[in-house]
Order: structure tokens, then sequence, then C-alpha cells
């Protein structure tokens, strides 16, 4: 059995109580813990800690759970979302649902639940935070392509040979090779196959 992820919890709640309750316990558990009162106090003073997790009210004064979770995705931060609410209409869930949570509990809820919904996210975090350090990397090596070698670069990984890249972009085969040699020694693969395992996942019609 593989061990239980362990990693950062942000508790968002405006109920004093609640936040003492799930510090003690999601410490006995193994995880690092950061309270804060207020979604604002949140994005004013939280660490980008990894692997993390929110665990967040939805109906808190001046900014809800909701309005965080959108703030929060407009600044770029993908944490996983837990929320955790006593009272909220089915309006509030549908828009906090839209925003795709990892789970959403009413209070009170079961304690395992919320450690099997905080386990789910962190190992999400660490799956996003690598996806977004690789297309870092990608962006990287793209940008020493020339404008020409990343035509070359998207018509590669849509299979093309060298014939093929030639065709579509009007140039001769040796040229077309040079530049999809010139596209390997930049993106610091040694074959098709590895800069096409390199850039899985990535919409590289994005990096521009």
């Amino acid at each position: 059995m593989s061990p239980k992820p362990c990693g950062h919890v942000y508790v968002v709640d405006d109920n004093r109580d609640i936040r003492f309750y799930l510090t003690d316990l999601l410490r006995q558990m193994g995880h690092s813990v950061e309270c804060f009162d207020s979604a604002k106090s949140f994005l004013a003073h939280s660490l980008d800690i990894f692997p993390a997790v929110l665990v967040l009210d939805v109906r808190m004064p001046q900014m809800s759970g909701i309005e965080l979770q959108r703030e929060l995705r407009a600044l770029g931060r993908h944490i996983p979302i837990i929320f955790i609410s006593g009272e909220s209409h089915s309006e509030d869930i549908i828009l906090a649902m839209k925003g795709q949570p990892i789970e959403f509990l009413l209070k009170p809820f079961q304690f395992p639940r919320l450690m099997e919904a905080i386990e789910k996210g962190l190992v999400l975090d660490g799956i996003h935070r690598e996806q977004r350090f690789r297309k870092t990397d990608i962006h990287r090596k793209w940008t020493a392509l020339s404008a020409r070698e990343r035509d070359v670069f998207v018509l590669m990984l849509d299979g093309l040979t060298n014939k093929g890249i030639s065709e579509r972009l009007g140039i001769l085969p040796d040229t077309a090779k040079k530049h999809r040699a010139n596209v390997l020694q930049k993106m610091e693969t040694t074959d098709l196959a590895q800069l096409v395992a390199l850039c899985k996942g990535v919409d590289v019609k994005t990096l521009g």
C-alpha cells in the first residue's frame, strides 16, 4: 500500500472553532496547516506552498469562498479547493462547482471524507505543478527557435516527414532536414520520439 500524501493545507473559515478543530486534526495526520479567518486575509498573507490544498468556507463576510475561488483563478493560482458549508443554497453549490473543486462538503461532515478529498487534492496539485514546470521548460526552449523552426517544430509533432514539411512550407527537403536537426538540438532532444514525449499533454500552439 502506497503511503498517503502529506502536504500543506490552507483553512479559510470565519468560524474560529472550525479553524481550531481542523488545525488540530490535520496536524495529527501529518499535514502542515495555515489558517485564515477571511478570504481577504488569505489573499494578503498566504504563501505559495507546494503541494497544497485549500479547505474553503463558502459563506463569509466581505468576500465569499466562491469570490475567492474566482480571484485565485484570475491570479493564476490553481490550488485544488475543497468547499465546506453549513447553509449553502443550491445556487451557491452550482456556482462553486463551476470552478471544479475537489469536493463540496456540507457541515457537519465526516472527517474521513475531508481527508480523502485532501489526499486527492494533494496528488492533483503535484500533477498540475509538474505540468506547469514542464510547460515553462518547453517554452524556454521554444523561445530559442527561429520563426521557421517553430513552424517545423509544430509539423514535426504532427508527424510530417522532411518531405512533408518541405511541401507544406514550400522549402527544399534539405532545408527542412536542417531545420529539423536544429529543432531537436534546441529542444534538447535526440529524436522525434523524445520530442513527442517531452511535449505530451502540452498544447504547443499556446506557447507563443
